[in-house]
């Protein structure tokens, strides 16, 4: 059977196989508000251009209004030989008010249409991640105003480097995720114009006004280029770069609740919210959660890399490829949601244990650089000389298998004779974070001011 919708150039209908590899109802069918809203405003602005009367505006309009809520319903019936949703809802219009549904594609293409209406579903779908990290970033803010005095060891090399404090680490992803949502915002203002007006790719002879039906749509403006805007699939791009960016510092934080909550470090305790437990082993709580999120980062990824692919080799204007961009588009803003609404549940759950992460930041030789700013600021050492007296120091306190603050007085002064009693005052791990108050350091007061001050930001 021939689908009406192609007119007459075709005699028959497609193989069995064509419709199968050429269908996409069975994916796209979420664009239904998007197509829908692209629909009534593109009525609208023809009845006001006088292209179509009034008279069958109301009717189309009516009856997209009629769809639209029989979709939502669950009442709908969608046809795999009408191929797409946009053929899908002109069919039951035209099943609904009858011949007036013809003259809603006037002045406009399929290749148009569908770049508005996956346009609208970006531009929600931004505002919905960006609202999600803001609810993460509140998670983190308040855990880091709760435990910003709260010592633990700071890594580089995933070796202990120097005291932290565990609020100062949440802050660390506040700003990280501040940056995501920037990512995302650049995103939204730049595809933020309307492809609708420019019908298959060269515009149209119809006297439209392509800037009533962008204002409909709350887009910033018309784009300016036909060709352009019917090939343009940048801001999908764009959206999962922003996504790949973010998802991979939700797995780097997914990566260390995995760490920390192990028997080896146990740093935080999570409840049995966010673990699940062993078929085999039954004292076994396994962060099945944060290993979610860690593998969410492969999914979307993937995804951008599918849509780069499919992309990079496509001329000017619309090539069926591009009904390819849904599909890996619209599995990586669902992953990315679930894994933002995982982290934002992990990061309210986590509980630090204190005496632990203290004991773990005073050992290690976490204060040697403490010890080195001391010979600098007390004894006037050149920075470089005081490096080497301190490792000096390291060596002998590893030797007696003491950290440094167990070294007796003698025993520096074996290696410095200038050394006195005060330095001890610097070999605390607490001592050490106190210190730390240049902006953006690990300071209690700091991370208390930074966290008080992103929290009355995010509202």
């Amino acid at each position: 059977m021939t689908n009406k919708m192609w007119g007459g150039r075709f005699s028959s209908g497609p193989a069995q196989i064509m419709e199968e590899i050429n269908a996409s109802i069975g994916f796209d069918q979420r664009l239904y508000n998007q197509d829908i809203a692209g629909s009534k405003a593109h009525a609208e602005m023809l009845a006001a251009q006088g292209i179509i009367t009034k008279a069958d505006a109301k009717e189309i309009k009516r009856g997209l209004t009629q769809v639209q809520s029989e979709i939502t319903s669950g009442e709908f019936n969608f046809s795999r030989s009408l191929e797409d949703i946009h053929m899908n809802i002109e069919q039951r219009l035209k099943d609904i008010i009858g011949e007036p549904a013809g003259r809603l594609h006037t002045a406009r293409s399929r290749n148009d249409q569908v770049a508005t209406d996956f346009k609208l579903y970006i531009r929600d779908c931004l505002d919905m991640l960006d609202d999600q990290l803001k609810g993460l970033q509140k998670a983190l803010a308040k855990q880091a105003e709760k435990h910003a005095d709260v010592i633990m060891p700071g890594f580089t090399h995933l070796q202990t480097a120097q005291p932290v404090t565990f609020g100062h680490h949440m802050m660390a992803y506040v700003e990280m995720f501040a940056r995501d949502r920037g990512r995302i915002t650049d995103a939204r203002k730049r595809m933020n114009e309307c492809p609708l007006g420019a019908a298959a790719l060269a515009g149209t002879s119809f006297p439209i006004d392509r800037y009533k039906t962008s204002d409909a749509l709350k887009f910033a403006r018309p784009m300016r280029n036909s060709l352009d805007a019917v090939s343009d699939r940048d801001f999908v791009l764009e959206t999962l770069a922003a996504a790949s960016i973010s998802a991979m510092h939700l797995s780097r934080l997914a990566e260390e609740l995995v760490i920390w909550s192990s028997a080896q470090f146990r740093f935080i305790s999570m409840s049995d919210k966010y673990s699940t437990g062993s078929s085999i082993m039954p004292q076994k709580r396994n962060p099945d959660a944060a290993e979610l999120v860690r593998a969410k980062v492969g999914r979307i990824l993937g995804a951008l890399t599918s849509l780069m692919v499919v992309m990079k080799g496509l001329p000017l204007a619309y090539s069926k490829d591009m009904q390819e961009d849904k599909q890996p588009a619209f599995d990586a803003i669902d992953s990315f949601s679930l894994a933002l609404a995982a982290m934002t549940g992990m990061v309210n759950d986590i509980k630090p244990n204190r005496e632990i992460l203290r004991e773990a930041a005073s050992g290690g030789f976490s204060t040697a650089t403490d010890l080195a700013d001391w010979l600098v600021r007390v004894l006037a050492m050149p920075f470089r000389d005081a490096h080497h007296v301190t490792g000096s120091l390291v060596a002998l306190a590893e030797k007696k298998k003491v950290d440094l603050a167990d070294l007796s007085l003698e025993a520096m002064q074996s290696v410095e004779p200038a050394i006195t009693k005060d330095v001890y005052k610097v070999l605390t791990a607490e001592a050490s974070a106190r210190s730390r108050i240049s902006l953006g350091g690990t300071a209690p007061r700091n991370v208390t001011r930074e966290a008080k001050r992103w929290l009355k930001k995010l509202g």
